[in-house]
């Protein structure tokens, strides 16, 4: 663990999003490590408060339902008691389920938007008028390579990805006069529990070193760097830039 008061992101609040697993938890964690204080927070209140609990006095965790505004009204009464600011908002939550344009019915897609679309959308929102009060901060939105290159087979999930970049893009000139920077990252084949629920008996290990110009697939510790660095000052006059960790794919 970084000494308390050191790292490359001390003292900045941050809340992430969908951080009881996976990316969002890798997030959570190197944030953590790097001096922030976290907010841990998923629909599944119990892993947020277990990756909470294990980082220790520097995280505390709540509940989240992304597509739910009263949720984020009471997730940033919260921030605002105990910090009174909020420095960086990482959207990372997500769904992804495989199903073609025919396959995917209403439900599905209504589903889908109103998690990766929707609940970027409102995490911005509320992050933006909180960060408006304490002189600025970072909104990281997690689109995707889909995002990049239409991927057929999750016909929702690839929309909602566009959608966020045009989002981030907008919400970035939009937010600029106020010293808020939103940016974009666009991971590629990474090795996490949402890409092995998506595609049961997946070998990502093999899928990603067969399809990935690096030879590899990616971590969710290669995401979480990215993410550190749009947090961090290190990144202070990027903003409405779009960062593809994806060993190559799009190159």
């Amino acid at each position: 663990m970084t000494a308390q008061g050191a790292g490359r992101v001390a003292g900045k609040v941050v809340v992430v999003t969908g951080a009881g697993r996976g990316q969002g938890e890798a997030h959570a964690r190197l944030l953590a490590e790097q001096g922030a204080e976290v907010i841990v927070t998923d629909i599944r209140a119990d892993m947020a408060a277990a990756v909470a609990a294990d980082i220790g006095p520097s995280a505390w965790h709540q509940r989240l339902d992304v597509a739910d505004v009263a949720s984020w009204a009471a997730l940033f009464a919260l921030v605002e008691e105990r910090h009174g600011r909020l420095d960086a908002l990482v959207n990372n939550a997500g769904i992804a389920v495989m199903a073609d344009i025919v396959a995917t019915d209403h439900a599905l897609f209504d589903r889908t938007v109103a998690i990766n679309q929707t609940g970027v959308f409102l995490g911005m929102k509320f992050a933006a008028e909180t960060m408006k009060r304490s002189g600025g901060g970072s909104i990281i939105n997690v689109s995707s390579i889909a995002g990049l290159k239409a991927d057929p087979s999750f016909f929702a999930y690839t929309g909602t990805k566009w959608a966020v970049r045009g989002m981030s893009r907008a919400a970035a000139r939009s937010l600029a006069p106020d010293r808020i920077r939103v940016n974009v990252i666009l991971p590629g084949i990474i090795d996490t529990p949402m890409l092995t629920d998506a595609v049961p008996g997946l070998d990502v290990a093999a899928f990603g070193a067969g399809n990935t110009p690096l030879a590899r697939a990616g971590l969710p510790a290669d995401v979480a760097s990215a993410v550190l660095f749009l947090v961090s000052d290190e990144s202070g006059f990027v903003t409405g830039a779009e960062l593809a960790v994806d060993g190559g794919i799009t190159a």
